[in-house]
Order: structure tokens, then C-alpha cells, then sequence
């Protein structure tokens, strides 16, 4: 399965990112969530894949998400996270 997804970052909490298909946007996304993401800022669109790397997210999950609910929330790294992604940095290649 592939799928355009527009991501869509919270303007309230910082790395906090909302995943939908472009051709639907937010129409399926609860009003209880969009009030506590605040209004979307567009971040960018790319053609999702199974085998497609993401940052912080499992595409098959991602793309799970969206057929199912309309979307995926990304939440912001927890401080375990952060600590951790300090103490082993990703190797540059």
C-alpha cells in the first residue's frame, strides 16, 4: 500500500505531528484532538510506503492508523528518549 500523507505539525507542542492521507486532510481527525493540537501547520507531503524509513515512526503502523482512525498522532520524545538518542548518536554515513 502507498499513500500520499500530509504531515502536519502542532503550533502548541513542539514535535508533536499529525499524519493523514492528503486527499481526505483533517476531516476524519476527532474535534477533541484537533482543540488540544491547535490549528495544523502544514510540514510537508511524502508518498508513504511499508518499506518507506521514517524518523520516529513505524510506517506499517502509520499508514494502519490512517486507513483505520484517518490519522496518526506522533507525540513528542519523552526525556528517556532524548537522553538516550544523546548518549548513542546515530553513526553518519
Amino acid at each position: 500500500m502507498k499513500l500520499i500523507c500530509q504531515i502536519y505539525r502542532s503550533p502548541r507542542q513542539e514535535g508533536m505531528y499529525l499524519y493523514v492521507d492528503k486527499q481526505e486532510g483533517i476531516e476524519r481527525v476527532p474535534d477533541a484532538l484537533l482543540s488540544k493540537f491547535g490549528v495544523p501547520e502544514e510540514a510537508f507531503t511524502l508518498l508513504l510506503s511499508a518499506d518507506r524509513t521514517l524518523a520516529r515512526a513505524d510506517p506499517v503502523e502509520v499508514l494502519a492508523a490512517i486507513n483505520e482512525q484517518g490519522f496518526y498522532l506522533q507525540m513528542p520524545p519523552s526525556e528517556a528518549e532524548m537522553a538516550a538518542a544523546r548518549l548513542n548518536p546515530r553513526e553518519k554515513q
